[in-house]
């Protein structure tokens, strides 16, 4: 496939190569990040007049998923604050690493790695998400609490073992990067096999070797191994879309989970926001209550039971007319590839129904963050809310179009006949027709 590699064009490497601009980009959504925190604490208990409700959940949580992830694969994760703290008392150094700062520098329990604690947390925004998104002191104290937690954790274990087995967005981003067009890959493997320092690897606040790198997944474009190799044999390609889905891609039984999680999440959040159910969404507020319980139950229900089964039905049926022999895991593993187009495009459909709605709110909030009344420039006191139009409502239909032809595409890509093809295709699309049901009715 054709790839545009950056680093050879002078000016992007020594954008790349300097840690000036992400240090930069990096102190700023620290210092945004901990006014977000601020501002939920402190600022108006009203949703729409909040600060942290509407940059986090309406401008972040939209260009997360429109821009940063559909463009940039994990490049949030690039200038992500979170991590930066104990990072900095990790090296010893803020701007650059300096030698053994302080932390136990314990490697991460090998039965905990992987994206299952991930996905977890992700069940668990589903299951408190309805509270979370609309009281500002809430989101306050989860992100404090996020914070504290890479922090603490940090301290203990080596490199951002929060980030890489913890973090819910984490794996939210690191599953649909796969898809993005940004990699990062050596640019000869016998020059990295003879290097024997490996100064990337030890640099890399990932734990990757980027000889050993396949898939974008677990790459958080923090350019460490570009800056100290020797050799000058790291590469920063821009590439065509979801080419980390492939027949020779490996995949593992945790990333088809954590794939699944994001779509039932999807369906779920789509049937509470946007769907006719307004006891559904009443018991997803009333957290603690015998209603919520129940819809505790059908959430998880829904992400751990019948999700699962019709996908783990639909691999079994196309396993049945493969001549090779492979087992459950690894056919379970191997065709997960076609949740993650199925996924980012599902998500970029249910973002695309609120956003249109709710942007309107980003400018008064920006010049009344704390909603204490503030007027700064005029432009607080703009009471126009935005609706779904019929351009946002085509907009929908054909983005869960091209998430089905995409994830049609990758199917017929790793499977070996029709036949085969089918029962994944037919998931595929009962999948997207009850998101087209959910978001458009």
């Amino acid at each position: 496939m054709n790839r545009l590699d950056l680093t050879r064009i002078p000016w992007a490497l020594n954008l790349l190569r300097s840690r000036w601009p992400q240090f930069l980009l990096r102190a700023v959504t620290l210092a945004g990040f901990i006014f977000t925190i601020l501002a939920g604490l402190f600022g108006s208990v009203v949703g729409s007049h909040n600060f942290a409700i509407i940059f986090v959940w309406i401008a972040w949580w939209t260009a997360l998923k429109l821009l940063f992830i559909p463009f940039g694969g994990r490049s949030w994760c690039s200038i992500c604050p979170i991590p930066m703290p104990g990072e900095w008392l990790q090296h010893g150094g803020i701007l650059m690493p300096r030698g053994k700062g302080f932390g136990l520098n314990k490697r991460w329990p090998k039965a905990l790695r992987g994206n299952w604690l991930q996905a977890g947390g992700f069940l668990a925004v589903g299951l408190f998400g309805a509270v979370t998104l609309t009281s500002a002191r809430v989101t306050a104290v989860v992100l404090l609490g996020i914070i504290f937690l890479a922090f603490v954790l940090s301290l203990v274990f080596e490199r951002r073992s929060f980030c890489n087995y913890l973090c819910p967005i984490g794996g939210f981003t690191g599953l649909y990067a796969q898809a993005g067009p940004v990699e990062v890959r050596i640019k000869d493997a016998d020059v990295c096999a003879s290097h024997t320092e490996k100064t990337c690897y030890k640099a890399c606040p990932w734990g990757q070797y980027p000889l050993a790198l396949k898939s974008s997944a677990n790459c958080g474009l923090c350019m460490e191994c570009l800056r100290v190799c020797p050799t000058d044999n790291i590469a920063v390609n821009l590439r065509p879309w979801g080419s980390d889905l492939g027949p020779k891609t490996k995949h593992r039984l945790d990333e088809a989970f954590l794939g699944l999680v994001m779509l039932a999440s999807a369906l779920v959040d789509a049937a509470v926001f946007l769907g006719p159910w307004g006891q559904l969404k009443l018991a997803a507020y009333d957290i603690g209550s015998n209603s919520w319980f129940v819809f505790t139950g059908i959430f998880l229900v829904a992400a751990l039971g019948i999700l699962p089964g019709l996908y783990a039905g639909a691999v079994w049926i196309a396993t049945k007319s493969v001549s090779v022999k492979i087992t459950v895991r690894q056919s379970l593993a191997y065709y997960s590839q076609m949740l993650i187009p199925l996924g980012l495009m599902a998500w970029i459909a249910f973002t695309i129904s609120f956003a249109f709605a709710k942007f309107s709110y980003v400018l008064p909030v920006l010049f009344d963050p704390l909603g204490w009344g503030w007027n700064l420039i005029g432009l607080s006191n703009i009471t126009w809310v935005g609706q779904s139009t019929s351009f946002s409502l085509l907009l929908q239909v054909i983005v869960l179009v091209v998430g089905l032809f995409w994830s049609s595409r990758v199917i017929i890509r790793i499977t070996e006949s029709a036949k085969q093809a089918l029962p994944l295709i037919i998931f595929c699309g009962l999948f997207s027709l009850s998101m087209l049901w959910l978001l458009i009715g």
